[in-house]
């Protein structure tokens, strides 16, 4: 219970701040005007603004022989400096490395608590041990934004104390955010390094014996990894262009819908979470090759042709779509996080936990909101958006389709060895 309890707070706070949209609006208007530019530069803005800030989840690839449990807290400590530099920021350039701190340490955590979730519990219950965490992270976002507006508002209409009153709205909204996550901070420190399960070599084994074991397991890896990077890209390309495909194709106002997008977003990624660990349970239990990817296998054929949302003839039909689209996405990306833990050993989890998540990350924000511009220019520009999302949409879903059933069929078995206590 008290393992529990704390993964939930680490997910709750490990996303408090970096993904909210309202203080990512602030970045992009520090950058440059993004709202009065044209569809392709916006794709590259947007792009650009998470190969910089996703460059930081390379770091998240380190070794997973380290104490985790300081790990964490030190990376935890690292996103409330960057939230609190952010407030401070004389330049863009300062801001940038404020925004940096913040995604190295929130998605740093993510990585070290997923680990430490997997040696908290048994391969069996490792489905809805991530679940914990993810769900954690979920409310995170969705307290991060409900916050951050509050605090906004709340600084706008009224007049700040006197130490934050030399300092704009947003960054007093910095500030405060900054104290809150050192308070949330406290319970990590009652979380203990557990023991190591499922260890082959050693969690201390050398460089080239982790890549040898890599390399050993590149027929399930790759495709596993290639299914991973479509479903992102999917995903973001479908984040980025909804709400021009809204305004564009349905004439509707940003105000119009922009809270029941969000809503139905958070619902779906929640409720994909869910199926995606009962999923990987389930799994488990079947006497199937890479039964525990099946949920994904089947998330990822169903995304397909929820992946022709755009097309839809009405709102309602374009929002059941999305939805089905988001939870499917959610699905994968629970049941990718579970595989690694429960079919490669303790110490390669970290090193490729962390590798999916930064490469996914970059070349889904970096390349899927371009491709969507660039396809849109061949199929004949601006008005052919709708149609160019849902192409690109389909492609990228069905790659994934294939991906995970060659991963699915090229599973190895659970590893099974425990390293014994000394």
């Amino acid at each position: 219970m008290t393992a529990t309890v704390e993964f939930e707070l680490e997910g709750l706070i490990e996303n408090f701040d970096v993904h909210d949209e309202r203080l990512k609006d602030h970045f992009y208007e520090t950058l440059e005007a993004m709202r009065r530019r044209g569809p392709v530069h916006r794709s590259e803005a947007h792009g650009g603004y998470w190969v910089v800030v996703g460059h930081r989840e390379v770091t998240q690839v380190a070794r997973d022989w380290r104490n985790r449990v300081r790990l964490t807290i030190g990376l935890a400590l690292l996103w409330t400096l960057g939230t609190l530099l952010t407030a401070y920021a004389p330049s863009a350039g300062w801001l940038t490395a404020a925004r940096m701190l913040v995604g190295i340490g929130s998605t740093g955590s993510l990585t070290a608590a997923l680990s430490l979730c997997a040696d908290f519990c048994a391969p069996a219950q490792r489905g809805r041990a991530m679940l914990i965490v993810n769900l954690g992270k979920a409310l995170g976002v969705a307290l991060g934004f409900a916050l951050t507006g509050w605090l906004f508002g709340l600084l706008t209409d009224f007049s700040a104390p006197g130490w934050l009153a030399d300092l704009a709205p947003w960054r007093s909204t910095h500030v405060l955010l900054a104290a809150i996550s050192a308070l949330c901070l406290l319970p990590l420190l009652l979380l203990r390094e557990p023991e190591r399960r499922e260890v082959e070599a050693s969690p201390n084994a050398p460089f080239r014996v982790v890549a040898a074991e890599l390399w050993s397991r590149r027929s399930f890896l790759g495709p596993l990894f290639a299914g991973q990077v479509a479903v992102v890209m999917a995903d973001v390309a479908a984040t980025v262009w909804v709400a021009p495909v809204l305004s564009r194709d349905f004439g509707l106002q940003p105000q119009q819908f922009a809270g029941w997008v969000g809503a139905l977003m958070f619902g779906t990624g929640v409720a994909g979470a869910v199926l995606g660990g009962l999923s990987a349970d389930i799994g488990q239990k079947s006497q199937r090759r890479g039964g525990i990817l099946l949920g994904a296998v089947m998330a990822a054929g169903i995304g397909v042709p929820a992946a022709l949302f755009p097309l839809m003839p009405s709102v309602a039909g374009l929002a059941v779509a999305l939805g089905v689209m988001s939870m499917c996405g959610a699905v994968t990306g629970l049941v990718v996080s579970v595989a690694l833990t429960v079919l490669l050993p303790n110490e390669l989890r970290g090193l490729c936990i962390g590798a999916f998540i930064a490469i996914a990350g970059l070349i889904g924000f970096g390349l899927a909101p371009w491709i969507v511009t660039q396809v849109s220019g061949m199929m004949g520009g601006e008005a052919m958006l709708a149609e160019a999302l849902a192409l690109v949409g389909v492609i990228v879903s069905a790659l994934s389709f294939f991906a995970f059933m060659l991963a699915m069929r090229r599973a190895p078995k659970p590893v099974r060895q425990v390293l014994p206590k000394l």
